[in-house]
């Protein structure tokens, strides 16, 4: 598996780091419906964000990571940033 420079840095996140980020992130979790996708989800001023995480993918690859970063409404960067600090707590949409 070939990752892009960025990765270099950070790692490829794994479910569980994913999941953490979207909660100090502020998502919440809705109730799964008989497949391994989850649906993380957050009202920003409005605007809903929906976040889909499959964790059989996991390790992320750079295409999904971007994907979910896309989802969150945050650049790809913040979104790594947030997997790999499990203290970083505040709301990136401020």
């Amino acid at each position: 598996m070939v990752f892009s420079k960025f990765f270099q840095k950070f790692a490829p996140p794994t479910c569980s780091q994913v999941k953490t980020a979207l909660k100090n992130m502020g998502f919440i979790s809705e109730k799964q419906k008989g497949t391994s996708h989850e649906h993380w989800t957050k009202v920003v001023k409005g605007k809903l964000y929906k976040v889909t995480v499959d964790c059989p993918k996991a390790p992320f690859s750079d295409t999904l990571v971007s994907s979910m970063a896309n989802q969150a409404g945050v650049s790809k960067r913040t979104f790594l940033i947030y997997c790999h600090d499990k203290k970083l707590k505040q709301d990136p949409h401020i």
